[in-house]
C-alpha cells in the first residue's frame, strides 16, 4: 500500500490553512485600525471613562487598606507600649526596693553614728552589740546580743541605748552572745533619781511601757516632764550601784501624791525605745556594789589614832544617800562570800 495523504485530507488540510491565515490577516487589520485611531478623542475617553466610573471604589479599597494598616500598626504600637510598660514597672519595683534598702542604710548608719558620739562621751569601756534576739512574753522583756565573753562582756555589765539612756543589765552570757535583762521587765528595779531635786526612788519595770518610781520621800516636788537618770548608789547601803551615775533611764509623765502617805510615786515613759532596740553599747569596765576589800576604807588606825597613809575611814550615808556630810565612824569588814 502506498504511504501518504489522500485526496480528501489533503483538502482538508489546505481548507485549516487557509482559515488560520485570513484570521491571521484579520487580526493584523484590527491592530492597525486601532493603532491608527488610538489618539482619537474617543479612544482615550473610554479608559478615563472607566478609570472615573471606579474611582470611588478605588477610593473605598484604598481607605479601607489604610484602615488595616491604622489597626494593624495600632496592634503593633499597643503590644510595644505594653512591653515598655512591663519594663517600666518592672523598673519601677527595682527603684522602689533600691529606695526601701538606701531609707534603711540611712537610718542604721544614724543610730551607728549616735552610738559612737556616745562611746566617744563615756568614761567606761564599751563594746557595740546587735541585738539578735528578742523576748516580750506577758511576763519577760529579755533580748540577746551578738557578743559575749570573746568580747569582754559579762554577767552584770551594764547595756545602754543611743543617747546615753539605760537599757538594763547582762543576766546570761556564752562565748559569742548575751542576754539582757530590760528596765522595763517586772523583775528590774533600779535607783533613780530626778535631775532637778536628786530626789530618789526605785525604778520598778513594767510590762505596759510605763516604769514606776516607787518610795520617793513626799516632800519633793516632782513635775511632769523632769528626767530622771540613775542615781549611781544603792539606797539604804551607801554603796554604789550597779548602774553607773547619770544613765537617763524615762521622763516624768505622772505623779501619785496621798497628803497622808510619807512617800509618792511617779511614772516614767522610758528613754530608751525598749521594744525597738537594734543597736546597744555594753559597758564592759564598770564595776557596782563593794569596791574589792583591798580598795576598801578601813578601820585599823595607828597607835596615835591616825589613819595609815594611802587610807580613809568608813562613812555613814549622808541624808541624800551619797556618803556626804556623813560622820567617818568604824564599820566591821565585811565578809566575802564563797
Amino acid at each position: 500500500m502506498a504511504s501518504g495523504v489522500g485526496p480528501v485530507g489533503g483538502l482538508f488540510a489546505s481548507r485549516a490553512s487557509r482559515r488560520r491565515g485570513i484570521a491571521y490577516l484579520l487580526l493584523i487589520a484590527a491592530t492597525l485600525i486601532l493603532m491608527a485611531f488610538s489618539s482619537a478623542g474617543p479612544v482615550v475617553e473610554v479608559p478615563q471613562g472607566i478609570g472615573y466610573a471606579f474611582r470611588p471604589l478605588e477610593a473605598a479599597l484604598t481607605d479601607t487598606a489604610r484602615g488595616i494598616d491604622s489597626i494593624v500598626g495600632a496592634v503593633t504600637e499597643i503590644d510595644q507600649l505594653r512591653r515598655a510598660n512591663a519594663a517600666l514597672l518592672q523598673e519601677n519595683e527595682r527603684l522602689r526596693a533600691d529606695n526601701a534598702r538606701t531609707t534603711e542604710i540611712a537610718r542604721e548608719n544614724e543610730q551607728l553614728t549616735g552610738l559612737l558620739q556616745l562611746r566617744s562621751g563615756l568614761d567606761y569601756t564599751t563594746v557595740a552589740a546587735t541585738v539578735i534576739a528578742r523576748e516580750s512574753s506577758e511576763f519577760r522583756r529579755v533580748i540577746s546580743l551578738d557578743v559575749g565573753t570573746n568580747q569582754g562582756v559579762k554577767v552584770g555589765d551594764v547595756v545602754i541605748a543611743a543617747g546615753g539612756a539605760l537599757a538594763g543589765r547582762v543576766i546570761g552570757v556564752g562565748a559569742d552572745a548575751s542576754s539582757v535583762l530590760l528596765v522595763n521587765d517586772t523583775s528590774s528595779t533600779v535607783i533613780g533619781q530626778v535631775q532637778s531635786s536628786a530626789a530618789t526612788g526605785e525604778v520598778i519595770g513594767q510590762l505596759g511601757g510605763v516604769l514606776i518610781m516607787q518610795n520617793i520621800d513626799s516632800t519633793e516636788r516632782i513635775q511632769v516632764g523632769e528626767e530622771v537618770v540613775t542615781a549611781g548608789i544603792e539606797l539604804g547601803s551607801g554603796v554604789r550601784s550597779p548602774y553607773p551615775k547619770g544613765l537617763l533611764i524615762g521622763q516624768v509623765v505622772d505623779v501619785t501624791r496621798d497628803a497622808n502617805a510619807v512617800v509618792q510615786t511617779a511614772y516614767l515613759q522610758p528613754s530608751a525605745e525598749l521594744d525597738k532596740l537594734e543597736y546597744v553599747l555594753v559597758i564592759t569596765n564598770y564595776e557596782g556594789g563593794l569596791p574589792d576589800i583591798v580598795e576598801q576604807p578601813t578601820n585599823v588606825t595607828n597607835p596615835d589614832g591616825t589613819l595609815p597613809d594611802t587610807e580613809q575611814p568608813f562613812l555613814t550615808p549622808g541624808p541624800s544617800g551619797s556618803g556626804s556630810g556623813g560622820v567617818a565612824v568604824p564599820l566591821p569588814t565585811p565578809t566575802l562570800g564563797p
